[in-house]
């Protein structure tokens, strides 16, 4: 391809579609396995989810240590990190919902994003409520700005 957006577009495209096979494969669009992961205290703790956490593991902590001996990403301009680094009470609190949210409904962005692919009502209405959610949260942080 001779234009580089239209590049990074298809590559981000491919990605995009390679990492929620992986999602769908692995069955982290499945809700009632990821439950099954989270509830440890149950006694019918599932384990096998490990397995996709250990081989995110695997790609990130490269990708992270790589960072530091790169200027800037092979494709984009620079790196979108935090400007924050401390952890705060925004950030607890961020995480508990996130955490609950997870907990609760058996999804997390990503896999529901997956998931939606399969239009089954449930994922729907996550999503809907997901994207609400970002919705509001830009407009109300907006306001305190």
């Amino acid at each position: 391809m001779k234009n580089p957006a239209i590049a990074r577009v298809a590559l981000a495209l491919a990605a995009g579609a390679l990492f929620g096979f992986g999602l769908s494969l692995s069955g982290m669009i499945d809700p009632t396995r990821v439950s099954g992961f989270l509830d440890v205290a149950s006694g019918h703790w599932d384990p096998s989810l490990l397995f996709v956490l250990g081989g995110a593991l695997l790609v990130a902590v490269p990708g992270v240590q790589l960072r530091r001996f790169l200027a800037k990403p092979v494709l984009g301009e620079d790196f979108s990190l935090p400007s924050k680094t401390r952890i705060d009470r925004p950030l607890v609190v961020g995480s508990a919902i996130f955490g609950t949210g997870w907990g609760l409904a058996g999804f997390c962005p990503g896999p529901a994003i997956s998931a939606f692919a399969l239009g089954l009502l449930p994922v729907m209405l996550f999503v809907a409520a997901m994207i609400t959610g970002m919705f509001l949260h830009d407009r109300i942080y907006a306001k305190q700005r």
